[in-house]
């Protein structure tokens, strides 16, 4: 599963890892997170997200 860079703060969605801090258990896809999440650092929408190469 592919990771995901916040182009607002540089936090990584690890998908192995989930989001424990929203409750988002690992192995959860990026494409799979709900409309609502954010960024757990700096709040940032999903659409400032990167797909990390």
């Amino acid at each position: 599963m592919k990771k995901y860079i916040c182009a607002n703060c540089g936090y990584v969605y690890d998908p192995a890892a989930g989001d424990p801090m929203s409750d988002v258990p690992p192995g959860t896809p990026f494409d799979a997170l709900p409309d609502g999440w954010v960024c757990p650092m700096c709040y940032a929408a999903k659409s400032q997200f990167d797909e990390l190469d």
